[in-house]
């Protein structure tokens, strides 16, 4: 089992969530506890207002939200009345047994996973501490349950997907806002990208877009930030979305901290890349931009050349969705620019003349001459005449 705890200002947020993949049909409340009335009878506002009784008795207390997620091993089919029994054995070991919260079951993903929405506003106004909540009494509370109720202990088998499926958006199909918000806040939770370049790389994949607006306009200026979505053609259609209004706040400010946040943790991941990278001109002759770009995506790797108004690349954005990192070609080192794979892919190799066991290969475009004749046999390579 793997749990996540995250705690937030905005109770309201964390419901309407919820609420949403319930209209959406991928989610249900399965569970209402300390609440009047069994969750499939209470109304949003019922919901609400539970928690708000609490808020208002501390409105000095600027963090009142608390939204944690059980995520199970795929191979574990688990009743909703066991779901629910997990659920309350694990807000009484982290210390929430007397609060009210919700219980939602989602099924957005391959495998079992609940959303669990609660306050940790006490009836007597009192706080509860969630310093370190996530790391201390939430994994106390995971160890134990998982050897109580037999289940697949987190990090015990090979790889354990706990991401929910990201779709593409279709303007129109679903409202615009919970659209964005969606695929906005399972980004943020999911990828590591250390600029708003790497960020829009991401969320391009799904047809949204950040957009700050052009230098020295107004809003470029107050650091704002705006998300909108795309058609096929990439082009923003529909009314763009505030920063500010989204559950999960990714403005200017929240984002560079997720910037400075993620830059040293990717710095572990460059080797897997330029591996993948250098492997490619081994694995075939035919070094092109197209071949590059669909041999990359074998490794799920989104290659993303970026170019001027001339056509001219001058730019490299690589998106790991294996391992739901991003970089810049630069960052990798100096051979891995956009511009210096380019030129790599014009070294193309080509068959001039087969005898016997030798090959002449061409080389058009060489860093010391124009053009050069090779002699190829097994093992080595010599150059046999300057042009």
């Amino acid at each position: 089992m793997v749990c996540k705890v995250r705690s937030g200002k905005n109770i309201k947020g964390a419901i309407n969530y919820n609420e949403n993949k319930v209209k959406e049909g991928v989610a249900e409340c399965i569970g209402a506890a300390n609440f009047v009335g069994e969750p499939q009878n209470l109304r949003f506002f019922d919901k609400l207002a539970r928690f708000d009784q609490l808020i208002e008795k501390n409105a000095r207390a600027k963090t009142n939200c608390v939204h944690i997620s059980l995520n199970f091993d795929v191979s574990e089919k688990l009743s909703q009345n066991k779901l629910n029994v997990i659920a309350a054995d694990y807000m009484d070991k982290i210390g929430f047994g007397d609060q009210p919260y919700l219980v939602y079951q989602h099924n957005d993903a391959a495998h079992p996973h609940l959303h669990i929405v609660t306050t940790n506003i006490h009836e007597d106004g009192k706080r509860i501490s969630i310093h370190n909540l996530g790391k201390n009494q939430s994994e106390t509370a995971r160890k134990e349950i998982e050897d109580k109720y037999g289940l697949v202990k987190a990090g015990s088998t090979h790889k354990q997907e706990i991401h929910t499926n990201l779709n593409r958006a279709v303007y129109g199909k679903t409202e615009t806002k919970r659209t964005i918000d969606n695929i906005v806040g399972e980004v943020m939770k999911r990828y590591k990208f250390s600029s708003l370049t790497e960020f829009n790389a991401v969320l391009r994949q799904y047809n949204v877009m950040a957009d700050r607006g052009k230098e020295g306009m107004l809003m470029y200026k107050k650091n704002g930030l705006r998300f909108s979505l795309l058609n096929a053609k990439g082009d923003k259609v529909g009314v763009p979305i505030k920063a500010s209004a989204l559950y999960s706040k990714p403005t200017m400010k929240t984002l560079q901290n997720v910037f400075e946040t993620n830059s040293l943790p990717k710095e572990f991941d460059k080797e897997r890349l330029t591996k993948i990278i250098d492997s490619f001109f081994n694995a075939t002759d035919k070094h092109t931009r197209a071949n590059f770009c669909g041999y990359m995506k074998l490794y799920e790797i989104n290659a993303m050349f970026r170019e001027g108004k001339d056509g001219r690349v001058y730019g490299l954005t690589l998106v790991d969705n294996r391992k739901c990192i991003v970089f810049n070609g630069s960052d990798l080192g100096k051979g891995y620019s956009g511009q210096a794979l380019m030129k790599r892919f014009e070294l193309q190799p080509k068959l001039v003349k087969e005898k016997g066991m030798c090959l002449l290969l061409k080389v058009q475009n060489c860093n010391n001459f124009n053009s050069a004749i090779f002699l190829y046999r097994p093992g080595y390579m010599t150059l046999q005449k300057n042009y």
